[in-house]
């Protein structure tokens, strides 16, 4: 056999497929666990693009139309397969490995398996970018007219309500696919968090209707049964502007209230909401990582899996119990004790001492003193080509871009702009005042052994375009220095105490005679004069220093702050079992979740469109993988399964946006096509089709990339 024949003939191919399968498998056997993972959810969105597919094939097979092609996932082609009058044809890569000379398309690694079968029009294939996937019929084209063709089984012959009917199948299969995931689901049972207040914004709606941690909610808006905390999250974000909400609430003591509220926008949310916060347990989470683990131990000396039972000898039956202590604690640290399990189930006590922070509530202030605010759990937003070059830096691509002196946590505001001992509202305002421009910051930093110095720091807020605002880059909690009983103002307070003339910057040292030096010694000697005339010291420099005086009244109404832990600990949310009684009761439960998930889809995208919603909050193509990856690796089963049915009624209302080329677009192509009695012109189609084309690819590029960097740069 000649050299040419050898390299040119089926050995040559199988010895190519050979050097590229064998690593491919070595390297899954390696890391089985991953691939198996990957494999997984690659299966749970193949199913749910399948099912969207199926849809328009089953019904296009049913009116006559010729499909000549089914697809799992995007081209090119990575396998097809076909009935022949041969036999079986399987293609592999024909676009990308070509035969020379074959003027078939059917490529270089092409066979037939011999065997009599009925031939079919139709082939099916698996993509090779593993996303989507579509139905080739004959005479359609998503990019414009459709193809011209006499033969009575092209797509593009058929009257307009057979059109209709192949693209509305996709939607309703996905429709009909999610409730049968969540009566599975429901059969199965699964751990969802109640619709138990965990916690309630100061201000928010909740908090004006009387709402308070513990509090469950068994009725809202006619919805009574099976109540999960996604219902009320629905019900304020599907209520309009201003509509009163009825709920149903059963306090602690097992008394019932109804209550009625109004869904605002609430600060850091996207959508409008009621201003309550899941319920949380006394359990610390299990983390992702074992260095998270290891740091969490570091701060605080608690690990995964220990159950907080008491704090400052009070024992503990609930989460809240453990906030409405902390918050009420205004000293400078607490004491927890924990039930700590090892492998071997044996239990041990753990008793650790946390710092806390004095966070402002409502107001926030002392007797109308307003403490320096420091900043507290700062995390810093970092520009995504630092990101970028950061990680070429690692593997030594590029040179690591240098830090520069930024804020850090704890760091104590002295200065901003032109405002000495500005609090938080100052400091925000300042930010906006110096948009695109130079700002300078002076704050008190303690070093690693408690030693204090003042640091300058230049920053340049960027403003956003077309706005007021302006931002450094930074998140952080606005916490009290508490440490230093430095007044950075006093303030005056509606049916609250007197305000207290002392200059701002002023040092409070002596309380009706008794020496202080720190807002803890402050509060803990005023509560001692209930309903007594005190005298407070202050100094500002050597030249000045004075004394005011204070009427007590009720010492506890003279407050506007509370406690926080220093150190953020990651809690196990509440959660409970929710399994229906039988068949029936789990159709009802799945179509109820369906349509709450179809309902917060809509929500999302009328917002988005209105502005309401920024597309950075989106999740595109890679998060979505991301995320079904981190579920499907740190979480039981049935969640995955859980969250493609949420997939699959997001796709539905998706695909049935009124916008070429997606199947809601068509449609509503095809109605303006039977009103006008004719269809639209082939240049008014193409217009239409790229345009809808460029405005989805946009967007799909835009949140891809903001996926990109959030899951591998942040």
């Amino acid at each position: 056999m000649s050299k040419e024949t050898i390299f040119s003939g089926k050995y040559f191919r199988m010895f190519l497929m050979a050097i590229i399968v064998v690593p491919v498998i070595l390297l899954i056997a390696r890391n089985i666990g991953f691939f198996g993972n990957v494999l997984l959810v690659l299966l749970g969105f193949g199913a749910v693009v399948i099912v969207h597919e199926f849809g328009h094939f089953i019904v296009a097979k049913a009116s006559g139309i010729t499909v000549e092609a089914f697809s799992l996932f995007m081209p090119p082609i990575l396998l097809g397969v076909q009935k022949t009058e041969e036999g079986i044809r399987i293609r592999i890569l024909p676009e990308l490995v070509r035969k020379k000379g074959d003027e078939s398309g059917n490529g270089a690694f092409c066979f037939t398996i011999r065997r009599r079968c009925k031939p079919s029009e139709t082939e099916y294939r698996v993509g090779l970018i593993p996303f989507g996937g579509f139905v080739k019929m004959l005479g359609q084209d998503d990019t414009g007219p459709a193809g011209n063709s006499d033969d009575p089984r092209s797509y593009a012959n058929k009257p307009p309500h057979i059109r209709a009917a192949v693209l509305a199948a996709g939607v309703t299969f996905n429709v009909i696919s999610a409730v049968i995931v969540f009566i599975i689901v429901f059969l199965v049972g699964i751990n969802l968090p109640p619709a138990v207040v965990g916690d309630v914004y100061p201000n928010s709606p909740a908090a004006r209707a009387g709402l308070k941690a513990g509090d469950e909610i068994i009725e809202i808006a006619g919805e009574r049964d099976d109540l999960d905390f996604g219902n009320i999250a629905i019900a304020a974000a599907l209520s309009g502007r201003d509509e009163k909400v009825q709920m149903r609430v059963r306090h602690e003591d097992g008394s019932e209230e109804d209550l009625t509220l109004v869904a605002e926008q609430i600060q850091g949310e996207s959508l409008r909401g009621f201003g309550i916060r899941a319920a949380d347990t006394l359990t610390i989470a299990e983390l992702a990582e074992e260095d998270e683990a290891e740091i969490l131990f570091e701060r605080t000396g608690l690990l995964p899996g220990d159950r907080i039972t008491a704090v400052n000898g009070k024992q503990l039956q609930t989460k809240w119990e453990l906030d409405e202590i902390v918050q009420n604690t205004l000293a400078p640290e607490v004491t927890l004790l924990a039930e700590r399990t090892d492998k071997d189930k044996k239990v041990t006590l753990v008793e650790v001492r946390l710092k806390l922070e004095m966070i402002p509530f409502g107001a926030g202030h002392i007797c109308s003193i307003v403490p320096r605010f420091r900043l507290d759990n700062l995390a810093v937003e970092k520009p995504s080509s630092t990101k970028i070059n950061r990680l070429l830096g690692k593997i030594g691509i590029r040179k690591p871009p240098e830090e520069k002196p930024f804020l850090e946590s704890g760091d104590v505001i002295l200065n901003i702009g032109d405002v000495a001992y500005p609090t938080y509202e100052e400091f925000r305002e300042t930010v906006k005042k110096y948009g695109n421009k130079e700002l300078p910051i002076q704050v008190l930093r303690a070093d690693p052994n408690g030693i204090e110095k003042q640091y300058t720091i230049s920053v340049r807020p960027k403003r956003k375009k077309d706005t007021e605002d302006a931002r450094i880059g930074i998140a952080f909690i606005p916490a009290f220095d508490s440490e230093h009983p430095v007044v950075a103002r006093t303030i005056t307070i509606e049916d609250g105490p007197a305000r207290l003339e002392i200059p701002r910057g002023a040092s409070i040292t002596a309380v009706d005679g008794v020496p202080v030096s720190n807002f803890y010694d402050i509060i803990r000697e005023i509560k001692r004069y209930s309903n007594e005339r005190i005298t407070i010291d202050y100094r500002l420099n050597e030249q000045v220093a004075g004394n005011i005086t204070l009427e007590v009244g009720n010492a506890e109404s003279l407050f506007a702050v509370k406690s926080a832990l220093a150190e953020s600990i990651p809690f196990k949310r509440l959660e409970r079992t929710y399994k229906a009684a039988g068949p029936v009761n789990a159709v009802v439960m799945g179509y109820k979740k369906t349509v709450m998930f179809i309902a917060q889809t809509y929500v999302t995208l009328r917002r988005l469109i209105g502005g309401l919603v920024s597309p950075k909050d989106l999740m595109g193509p890679v998060g979505i993988i991301t995320l079904s990856y981190r579920i499907v690796a740190d979480q039981p089963f049935v969640y995955y399964v859980y969250f493609l049915g949420l997939i699959s009624a997001a796709i539905a209302v998706f695909n049935f946006l009124p916008l070429p080329p997606l199947d809601g677009g068509l449609v509503v192509l095809l109605v303006a096509e039977k009103i006008k009695g004719s269809a639209l012109s082939e240049k008014v189609q193409a217009i239409i089709a790229y345009a809808g084309w460029t405005l989805i690819g946009t967007l799909i590029l835009y949140v891809t990339f903001n996926d990109i960097v959030r899951n591998f740069f942040s």
